[in-house]
């Protein structure tokens, strides 16, 4: 077997270089750590999942960029479990016809920006979610950080059971909330399958005059 030298090359890219003995070089990009800890995060979405429903959660094997935008168009030669496979971050249960979902593991969250009514960050997450999203979706943005927990963010036009929430206005996709993550299951997991099913299922919304939460209004702890 012949021998080899390995030196690291310390970059953002975490890049490897192997150079053989006969001189030639190559490089081989290793996942960064941002991306592992994003990846990893879906796989814990979709196990968590799959034991609270009994079916089957998977990590997407490809993006949402696939089928979305200006890809659009790439869904017309895809069947549906196809499209379900490129579309956000998990391939939902087979009961969850309509789920569409992003998954964001961050070190931190400017959550008094949400407060302010304007926040540049989730504005974006927002954007990759609708982005690939179809009429009479139910569209969930989980989300994790350091030292502050996990959360879900759903549209607030659906009837959701919490007393802890915050309310945040997007100028390109309308009102949504944000709820912590083991508080909202524990209350909506029925429900949170029931807005993921059948699209005659998810056409049935709430007033939007009125309060669609029934709830009363609750900080929730972001320390």
């Amino acid at each position: 077997m012949a021998l080899t030298s390995v030196r690291q090359n310390v970059t953002q890219k975490s890049s490897i270089k192997i150079m053989p003995l006969s001189g030639r070089e190559i490089t081989t990009n290793m996942p960064s750590p941002s991306k592992n800890k994003g990846s990893g995060y879906e796989r814990e979405i979709a196990k968590y999942l799959s034991e609270l429903y009994k079916e089957s959660f998977i990590r997407a094997p490809g993006s949402g960029a696939y089928v979305g935008g200006k890809n659009q168009s790439r869904t017309e030669i895809l069947h549906e479990g196809q499209i379900r496979s490129f579309k956000g971050d998990i391939v939902p249960g087979q009961s969850f016809v309509k789920l569409n979902v992003e998954c964001k593991f961050y070190a931190d969250f400017p959550f008094h920006q949400v407060l302010a009514g304007s926040c540049k960050q989730l504005d974006t997450w927002l954007d990759q979610l609708m982005d690939v999203a179809d009429d009479g979706d139910l569209n969930v943005l989980f989300m994790k950080f350091n030292r502050k927990g996990k959360f879900v963010c759903l549209p607030s036009k659906y009837t959701w059971v919490s007393d802890q929430f915050m309310y945040y206005t997007s100028a390109e996709h309308a009102d949504w909330i944000i709820i912590e993550h083991d508080h909202f299951f524990e209350f909506n997991q029925e429900i949170f399958k029931a807005y993921s099913g059948t699209t005659e299922t998810n056409s049935t919304l709430t007033d939007t005059k009125s309060n669609s939460i029934k709830t009363k209004t609750t900080p929730i702890n972001i320390g």
